[in-house]
Parts: C-alpha cells; sequence; structure tokens
C-alpha cells in the first residue's frame, strides 16, 4: 500500500520544478517503486481542500477529480486551520491557513492497515518527521512488515531515513514518466484537462 502525503510532495515538487509536474498520477508513481513479484493494493491520498482561494480551489478540485477518474485511488482529507499573524513591528494582522490532520490521518491509516495485515509492505511518500512514531510502533510490533519512504523533492530528513527499511528520492525522471494524460473523461463524459499554468 501507498501512503501519499499530497501537500508535502505538492510543495516539494512546487519548490523544485514549479508548476511543471503538478499533473501527477500517484498512482503510477507508486507502482514504479514496485520490485519484482509485488502487487499494489492500494494507493491512498491524503490532503486537505484549499479555501478562499478561488483559483486554487479550481485548479485542486480539477486535479483532484482528475486523479478520481484515472485511478483507483482513496482519498482522505483533513481540514484547514485559519490561525492569525501579527506583524511585531506595525501591529498588522493577516490570515496564515495551516493544514491540519494529515499527518494523523497518514498514521491512523498505516497503523490500521498493518494490524489488519492489509500489506506486507507500505511505502511512504513524504518528509514528515511526524510519521516517524507510528513507523516505529509498527516495526516494533510487527517485524516482519517492510516499510519504505521516498521523499519528494527537497523534503529529505535523515531522522526519517533512519526508521525504514528502505528509502529513496524522487527525481525529475520519476515525475515526468508519471503523468497524468492532459486530458481525463469523467464516468458522465466530462473532460478534465490540466490547468493552463501547469506546464
Amino acid at each position: 500500500i501507498a501512503y501519499i502525503d499530497g501537500f508535502n510532495l505538492y510543495f516539494g515538487m512546487k519548490s523544485q520544478y514549479g508548476n511543471q509536474f503538478l499533473w501527477l498520477d500517484v498512482e503510477t508513481l507508486s507502482r514504479s517503486f514496485l520490485i519484482s513479484g509485488q502487487t499494489l493494493t492500494a494507493t491512498k491520498y491524503f490532503t486537505s481542500r484549499v479555501t478562499n482561494q478561488p483559483d486554487k480551489e479550481k485548479r485542486q478540485g480539477t486535479y483532484l477529480e482528475a486523479l478520481k477518474a484515472a485511478t483507483d485511488c482513496q482519498f482522505f482529507f483533513g481540514r484547514y486551520q485559519s490561525n492569525i499573524i501579527q506583524c511585531k513591528g506595525c501591529g498588522s494582522n493577516w490570515p496564515s491557513p495551516k493544514e491540519k490532520m494529515t499527518d494523523v490521518n497518514i498514521a491512523t491509516q498505516m497503523l490500521m492497515d498493518a494490524f489488519t495485515d492489509q500489506f506486507d509492505t507500505a511505502i511512504l511518500i513524504s518528509g514528515d518527521t511526524d510519521l516517524i512514531p507510528p513507523i516505529q510502533a509498527i516495526k516494533a510490533n510487527m517485524p516482519n512488515k517492510r516499510i519504505g519512504v521516498y521523499f519528494p523533492p527537497k523534503r529529505h530528513s535523515i531522522q526519517l531515513e533512519s526508521v525504514v527499511d528502505f528509502s529513496g528520492l524522487i527525481g525529475r525522471k520519476k515525475l515526468r514518466d508519471s503523468q497524468l494524460p492532459h486530458d481525463v473523461t469523467k464516468p458522465n463524459g466530462f473532460i478534465l484537462s490540466r490547468p493552463e499554468s501547469w506546464v
């Protein structure tokens, strides 16, 4: 089973490659990490829906709909929490939304799937060190379960790497070879196209 930290992956790709590879087929990417004899039984994608930013909401919505239509991904949603940041110099306030629950959702799914024997090997796509405790819990109680992590661009963590069985960095070729078709057709015939700014 592959567990994908959507925002960690998005911001890693964005910081390294701009908008170049954002129309990403995460199921194909996950399958590219399998070795001989392995089968990908599920791809679990964790994210939160963008709010109060119409253009970003539309692009994210199109992408999630395309993933839903073109793959068998399972989706798990967190939420955004509005935080207010105040400038210490001038006293001005501005909103700073923070994504919540993604790491908890990933940890919950990994632990449940491990304890119900849903996987022999788990593939985590993230660089979030908050996921170290659930990995350690799985390894301590079920040492036969293998867990690997593939780091998004610019998201490598030595601490996370130290607690898994195998690891790797997601490079340009993997991302380039794992893109969705430019146009994805939904079951009702509606065509979803890659956002123009995602070139």
